[in-house]
């Protein structure tokens, strides 16, 4: 336990929070002292810190291309000092760190003080999402349910650095104490485990365009309770304005759900080829009772068959449609090359180059900078508002706009307890051509989840207890076998697929996946304005400011 060096690596993750540029380290008489025992002036220099002043000082000049990174005791003389800066700000921009708790009173008369919105960053008081009671109530009764119905009284395992997942676990865990008798099963010999996550680890996943087939249609055209709206299909006959896809009753749905669209392609191909083969042919004479039976017999499974054909094909033919009208190929080249690979610099040209692009739609445009913003943080200070002025200029709505800013601070480095960037070489994959429709390659399916490692990691029994701790006493010592993984904020079926490869390749470990939703982008980012209005709801109501930039 070095606290030298955990100090150190606090001040450093300060500065590094802050992005690349000039920067000033603002400081009271103690935090000096801190700073000077942990780094020397030229190991600090390094980071791009090129001034040191005290909040206390009169004399300081305007120096408007610095950052000023202030690091501060919550004591009222440096709080009125603050106040004083915030009001005649002599900085560009404001990353506030507190050494300790600050009060509700205090940060409201900072967020008031701050009419010049200069402030980007408060820390030192509590952060982030939180239950609504409701919700709270909802998920843990969801959960208990579907507990009670696999006849499984698990233990428990959570996301450590999520409050939320913390809670839901006690609250379930309170729940199975309150009813032991109704989680009295008959015991295994591994015991099951509920594995409760965190959506804000992960903000990649749910932003990404999809190419297996449940996921496109989710993605592309929305799946409610298994049902599609098909209504604003040009062209589209009365009988199919809505249609129902459940691997329940639908053959080839169940088993095209996880393939690529390029498969999907050769097997519509294969299934209508099928059904011209079996279609009764329109001269045919029922000449007996045999052919006037054997009709009868097989109408029914012809008019059902008929029926998937015609459904399959508007789905996929709309799929087909949207990818090429709205160049969803390209799109997803760049956003695979986003989350998987680390090349700032192709990937800004990337993004520039495809927001220049006129039959870019305004969800593919934004989300584009989304994925930049979270995947390049560091960076973002320098390139992000040159990619907000292009999105301006594009005529996107102030309304998408702002969810860039909101994506951030919900997934962003700061609430995130994860690499964004799998340890996978996906410059390495090789890019195999599938074969069928429109030719998908590999290249647009190289991301894999935060889940996927996750699992991974708990299967093999390396899941470290420090990052994902048991609720209570006891711990699981032999590989899990029955897992149940809730992600609060919800799932997506990228990450369902994820589960269904992992149950197929582990004999012997059944996984169920499970969320407060399943989400496509348009979903997902609904999710994220909601959490950012609850935010500001919660800042108003305390005084916090919250970020701002």
């Amino acid at each position: 336990m070095n606290v030298t060096l955990a100090v150190k690596q606090y001040v450093s993750k300060m500065i590094e929070n802050s992005g690349p540029g000039m920067k000033v380290l603002l400081m009271d008489r103690e935090t000096t002292s801190i700073v000077s025992v942990v780094y020397t002036q030229s190991e600090i220099l390094q980071k791009e810190v090129y001034l040191f002043e005290r909040i206390d000082s009169q004399n300081r000049d305007n120096m408007k291309h610095l950052k000023a990174i202030c690091f501060l005791r919550p004591t009222k003389e440096n709080v009125e000092h603050l106040i004083q800066e915030l009001r005649s700000p002599k900085y560009s921009v404001y990353f506030i760190y507190f050494s300790n708790v600050i009060s509700k009173s205090e940060i409201k008369a900072l967020a008031e003080a701050d009419e010049q919105e200069v402030v980007a960053e408060v820390q030192g008081v509590a952060r982030g999402r939180s239950w609504e009671p409701s919700m709270l109530s909802r998920c843990t009764q969801g959960l208990t349910s579907v507990l009670l119905a696999l006849k499984k009284c698990p233990m428990i395992r959570y996301q450590l650095s999520s409050d939320m997942s913390k809670r839901l676990a006690e609250s379930v865990k309170q729940i199975i104490t309150k009813e032991y008798e109704l989680f009295d099963f008959r015991k295994t010999e591994v015991p099951p485990l509920l594995l409760i996550l965190d959506r804000s680890d992960d903000a990649i996943t749910p932003l990404l365009n999809q190419w297996t087939y449940q996921a496109m249609v989710h993605e592309l055209l929305g799946l409610n309770n298994n049902r599609i709206d098909l209504s604003r299909v040009p062209g589209i006959s009365k009988d199919l304005k809505e249609v129902v896809l459940s691997a329940e009753n639908d053959e080839f749905y169940a088993n095209n759900l996880y393939l690529n669209f390029g498969e999907i392609g050769t097997n519509i191909k294969n299934l209508m080829e099928d059904f011209q083969k079996k279609k009764p042919k329109e001269q045919q004479k029922l000449e007996s009772i045999t052919d006037m039976k054997a009709f009868v017999e097989n109408y029914p499974q012809f008019k059902k068959m008929s029926g998937t054909v015609s459904k399959h094909v508007t789905v996929v033919g709309e799929l087909s449609r949207l990818v090429s009208e709205r160049q969803l190929m390209e799109v997803s080249e760049v956003e695979q090359e986003l989350s998987c690979q680390n090349d700032h610099s192709n990937a800004q040209q990337s993004v520039r180059r495809l927001l220049q692009n006129p039959r870019l739609s305004e969800l593919d445009a934004v989300r584009l900078v989304m994925l930049y913003a979270l995947r390049y943080e560091r960076h973002s200070s320098c390139v992000l508002p040159a990619l907000m002025d292009e999105l301006s200029r594009r005529g996107v709505s102030e309304r998408h706009r702002r969810m860039v800013k909101s994506v951030v601070e919900y997934g962003g480095k700061r609430v995130r307890g994860s690499d964004l960037v799998t340890p996978t070489d996906a410059v390495a994959i090789t890019k195999q051509f599938f074969k069928g429709l429109k030719g998908v390659e590999n290249v647009y399916t190289q991301h894999q989840p935060l889940i996927h490692d996750t699992l991974d990691q708990l299967i093999k029994g390396r899941l470290k207890d420090s990052q994902f701790p048991y609720l209570g006493a006891s711990s699981l010592r032999d590989r899990p076998q029955d897992i149940m993984v809730f992600l609060i904020g919800g799932a997506t079926y990228e990450e369902a697929l994820t589960v269904y490869n992992l149950n197929r390749s582990t004999p012997g470990v059944r996984i169920v996946l499970g969320g407060s939703s399943i989400h496509n982008t348009k979903s997902f980012l609904e999710e994220v304005m909601s959490t950012a209005s609850h935010s500001a709801d919660r800042a108003q109501g305390s005084g916090r400011p919250g970020n701002r930039r």
